[in-house]
């Protein structure tokens, strides 16, 4: 299980930038995911073998600095109660400001590790700038320039250091279905109206910091985990529209779930926050089913099914192989339709194809359309085998796999679905060197 580190700070102090650095280092290891170029405030990283997962609370928030000093409370509120280490970045060219100030008073009360970062320091006398900092009550600081990494090393051996070791939870094998969601979605109603008892009303009691609420769940020939992000108490102090908030919420459930069912309001459709929380599963590999929810409060006529479906697959693009199921948790209309297809979705991501069958049906459509030439230079595929992980990854061997552009990636991920029905899972298509 990873920890979860929060990078907090006012605007334009360069917490993009460090992020990026920071996830970019981990993504270049494991190929970058193509077709995915949106907007990233959360990622993987790691350092000298400890994982974590990286929140920039920046990039939810848009607007001006007024709005702004509102909306910095509670986000840095969300990541005292969230994240399992805080990492609170300052501009050393601004010097220490009045935000600066409020965002220290709310940090000083914390038990979790904060780890004060003095961004732009990127020579001697900027070094000796930084002194100012220790006005803001939080001891040491950490002088880094995230344009080109200086410092960064010092940091995360103290931030690495200092994340609690998670305890591994041995689980039985049953696979993990997350409901996820925006709030409001109607995601207690869909589980309530699968298990048939109002059990989620139950669990609003103050000091419910459980991550997640699990539900064994066992009818019809299938049993699973349900794991339910919408059960999972409310900070008053935060508010319930703040994108951040349903993000945050949604890591953890996500990060240890097969499948994904995805849960959107119809009349809300497959809006930014939904988006990022859809990204979000697709980036960790997972199964995805998409359900959206309220059907029967929408206005509909002959072909108001295949339009809907059809606004939504062009927002995912261009991952659209995924199950999107209209449902009413209120009338119970087609939520065992939307198990029936989470299960389907589990055995795909788990399915395991004979290498002589892969070679048998894919290279012959690689010889009928092969990889474009590259500068004079012909690329030939020997050779495809799956890879022994949790999801389908798939290695294609071939003599020069730098040449091997993503749209002929995406080429090969489509015959593989085309073939061997891999509905609403990532695939992962990497060349190698034979």
């Amino acid at each position: 299980m990873s920890n979860i580190v929060a990078i907090v700070g006012r605007p334009n102090v360069g917490k993009s930038t460090f992020f990026n650095r920071l996830i970019q280092r981990r993504e270049a290891i494991v190929d970058a995911v193509s077709g995915v170029t949106r907007d990233r405030h959360y990622g993987k990283s790691d350092w000298n073998g400890r994982e974590f997962s990286l929140i920039d609370t920046g990039g939810y928030v848009k607007g001006s600095d007024d709005v702004f000093e509102a909306e910095i409370d509670k986000q840095v509120e969300l990541a005292i109660d969230e994240a399992d280490a805080i990492i609170f970045m300052v501009d050393v060219e601004s010097g220490v400001t009045g935000m600066d100030e409020d965002v220290a008073r709310l940090l000083r009360k914390v038990t979790k590790p904060v780890f004060l970062v003095v961004n732009k320091v990127d020579n001697g006398k900027r070094a000796e700038d930084a002194v100012e900092f220790y006005a803001l009550g939080l001891g040491e600081y950490y002088t880094v320039a995230s344009i080109n990494g200086s410092g960064t090393g010092e940091l995360l051996d103290a931030l690495v250091e200092a994340l609690p070791e998670k305890e591994e939870v041995i689980e039985e094998d049953l696979p993990r279905f997350a409901v996820v969601g925006r709030p409001n979605a109607g995601k207690s109603s869909f589980i309530n109206a699968l298990i048939g008892e109002d059990r989620y009303i139950v669990t609003d009691i103050a000091g419910t910091t459980r991550d997640a609420i699990d539900t064994k769940y066992n009818r019809f020939g299938f049993e699973f985990n349900l794991v339910d992000t919408a059960g999972i108490r409310r900070k008053s102090k935060v508010k319930e529209d703040l994108e951040f908030y349903s993000v945050m919420r949604s890591v953890r459930a996500i990060e240890h779930a097969d499948v994904c069912l995805l849960v959107l309001d119809a009349n809300r459709g497959f809006d930014g926050q939904v988006q990022n929380i859809f990204w979000l599963a697709e980036r960790n590999r997972k199964g995805i089913v998409v359900l959206v929810n309220k059907w029967d409060l929408v206005e509909k006529d002959h072909k108001s099914v295949k339009e809907y479906e059809r606004a939504i697959k062009k927002q995912m693009e261009p991952f659209t192989d995924v199950p999107v199921i209209f449902i009413s948790a209120l009338t119970k209309q087609r939520i065992f339709k939307a198990i029936e297809t989470a299960v389907e979705v589990y055995k795909n991501r788990t399915k395991k194809i004979k290498t002589s069958q892969l070679n048998d049906i894919m290279l012959p459509l690689i010889e009928r359309y092969p990889p474009p030439a590259y500068k004079g230079k012909f690329v030939k595929i020997k050779y495809i085998m799956q890879l022994p992980t949790p999801q389908p990854q798939f290695a294609f061997f071939c003599n020069l796999p730098q040449y091997v552009k993503d749209a002929y990636k995406r080429y090969l991920e489509n015959k593989l679905r085309e073939n061997f029905g891999f509905n609403g899972v990532p695939i992962s298509v990497y060349m190698r060197k034979k």
